[in-house]
């Protein structure tokens, strides 16, 4: 094939030659001849190959039923591939031009070398977009930091393509440039600082399952509050729930503490945990009079009778002197008030009884006021569905309080 192309590029000095015209002016026009010959060959070859090769590429992807081929389309696979056919014959070809120009022939075979090797890293990158995206769709890896490796593979790329590049420019041995780069290590390692910890991050999270694409985090350092929608090899995406975008560190994944409510979302409900203060002064005995009155409420009516009969009992049976409320066992209008929540909560549609249901006296705060805490779980986890559930529970706690005749803490 090289004899064939010597011959083509030969016909214009020959021809040139017959005419007795000067050996010098034959060999500039020839090669101003050649190099649009050149030009128009390596043209008709592009537009040849970038439609065979993208017209078979898009003929595949309608057949098969993977997605990936069409990823390689979407990626312009193809047409890097066609544009890298012409420039190897460039490649070819320029020594044959420029035999006589020594010169030329070095510099310009070495800028096409450089093109050639910068189109093959643009061919890898494009397959590598495609396996990225294609395995993005796939449920199993679509909250994986598939960036971060695919990332990582760049920068390889890269690296040892620039090192291909300044050895084809300054004709120094590949093994030469390993040497130096490894003298230089420290340096580089220092540069790419924030790489390097994004990528032994990236490989943490996803071996510990930390985080996934999706999650709901909360990074007080940062005052981010919201949804994982990117994770890089340098930066971590998180989308707050005020729709601003808050972009931290990779490594601190696993330099700092953050919050991670995957858990709540994987469960059947979302934790409701608040509590109202009840001033001390306000809780008493409940006298006779007092219960009676309390069972016209139906959710502890059943309560207020079966207990009364067990504290009566009790205090007959252990001589009791009830002249004065606070010997034996008596009830009070703040554990009433507590079994009455309790029920309530029992009772609500929007609270999981399957889970931890409590309505629970705290230790008192040091101003005296006891706290009374609500922890429940709401069955519905949106978050506008949550608040609701929530706001619902303590409207209703805060209309009944009075009730009990207690008072909130001022």
């Amino acid at each position: 094939m090289l004899d064939r192309l010597e011959k083509i590029f030969k016909w214009s000095y020959k021809l040139l030659r017959k005419f007795d015209i000067n050996d010098g002016i034959a060999s500039y026009v020839s090669l101003l001849f050649n190099c649009f010959l050149l030009y128009f060959l390596a043209y008709a070859i592009y537009i040849v190959f970038r439609l065979l090769l993208v017209t078979l590429l898009a003929v595949i992807a309608k057949k098969t039923k993977t997605n990936f081929d069409d990823l390689l389309v979407s990626n312009k696979t193809a047409k890097y591939i066609a544009h890298l056919i012409p420039f190897l014959f460039v490649y070819k070809s320029v020594p044959i031009i420029l035999k006589d120009f020594v010169y030329w022939e070095s510099m310009f075979g070495k800028l096409v070398g450089v093109y050639i090797i910068l189109l093959i890293i643009w061919i890898l990158r494009s397959i590598l977009k495609a396996f990225r995206d294609y395995l993005k769709s796939k449920t199993k890896f679509k909250d994986k930091p598939i960036d971060s490796y695919v990332q990582v593979i760049m920068i390889v790329m890269w690296l040892f393509g620039s090192i291909f590049i300044i050895s084809r420019l300054f004709d120094v041995k590949p093994g030469t440039l390993y040497g130096t780069l490894g003298a230089v290590s420290a340096v580089i390692i220092l540069i790419f600082r924030d790489t390097i910890l994004g990528f032994v991050a990236s490989v943490q999270v996803s071996l510990n399952d930390m985080v996934r694409i999706g999650d709901w985090v909360t990074f007080s350092k940062f005052g981010a509050d919201g949804t994982i929608i990117e994770i890089n090899l340098a930066t971590v995406k998180i989308r707050n729930f005020d729709n601003t975008t808050t972009t931290i560190p990779t490594y601190s994944l696993i330099s700092d503490s953050f919050k991670n409510w995957r858990g709540m979302h994987d469960e059947n409900g979302r934790r409701i945990k608040r509590h109202l203060l009840i001033d001390p002064k306000s809780i008493r005995f409940l006298t006779e009079s007092d219960l009676n009155s309390l069972k016209r409420i139906q959710l502890i009516s059943a309560y207020i009778t079966t207990i009364q009969k067990d504290i009566e009992v009790f205090n007959t049976k252990n001589n009791v002197d009830k002249s004065i409320a606070i010997n034996g066992r008596n009830l009070t209008n703040f554990g009433v008030f507590r079994k009455y929540i309790t029920n309530y909560l029992k009772q609500h549609p929007g609270i999981n009884k399957d889970m931890v249901l409590l309505c629970r006296q705290l230790q008192p705060q040091d101003n005296g006021a006891v706290p009374l805490e609500i922890y429940v779980f709401a069955k519905d986890k949106r978050f506008e569905e949550y608040e609701y559930i929530m706001a619902d529970v303590f409207d209703h706690i805060f209309a009944s309080i009075n009730y009990f005749d207690l008072t909130y803490f001022e």
